[in-house]
């Protein structure tokens, strides 16, 4: 038998299992962050950095020599770096919804991925902060029974995010109720 057939059976003649991704081995679709949760966040780095350079700059050049303003270049290189950062933090974040199960992706340096089952769901709420809400950005938290899953998608369109909330609600109380 040639390799990948789509009766692959293995070396054994045993069928090999399903791939965790889903059944019959396809990969899960996911959906990337918003890029105005990336708008947002390279905003508050700006205005941040920049009063934080402003401070650095002109408060030294101006009560001890001009010579000390060159302290500004700290924090623009540190604006500089903190930009491509955030740039590849917001492509590393991408989640996925699968028949059984909510998958989140995150991180460069060390990838995490969250699986959440719908019936573990205990409840799934949609938040907003101010600075979000002028950016037109919500963020989707799940809560299950164990404290330590971190199952938060940030940054999501107001409507995705109530969209994904009554979703993954609804399959949620589906997949409870047979417990």
């Amino acid at each position: 038998m040639e390799t990948g057939s789509p009766d692959d059976t293995g070396t054994t003649g045993i069928p090999l299992p399903p791939h965790p991704a889903g059944p019959a081995g396809e990969e899960p679709v996911w959906t990337g962050l918003p890029p105005g949760l990336l708008r947002m966040r390279r905003l508050l780095l700006v205005v941040w950095l920049g009063l934080l350079t402003l401070a650095a700059g002109v408060l030294p050049a101006l009560f001890l020599a001009p010579g000390w303003a060159a302290l500004a270049l700290l924090p623009l290189a540190l604006l500089a770096w903190g930009w491509v950062m955030l740039g590849r933090n917001w492509r590393s974040w991408r989640y996925a919804e699968r028949a059984d199960d909510l998958l989140i992706s995150r991180g460069v340096l060390w990838r995490e991925e969250t699986v959440v089952p719908y019936g573990r769901m205990q409840l799934v709420e949609v938040t907003s902060g101010p600075v979000e809400r002028h950016f037109g950005l919500a963020s989707v938290q799940l809560h299950t029974a164990a404290a330590a899953t971190d199952a938060t998608i940030p940054g999501l369109d107001p409507a995705e995010a109530e969209r994904l909330r009554d979703r993954l609600t609804e399959l949620g109380e589906a997949r409870s109720a047979g417990l």
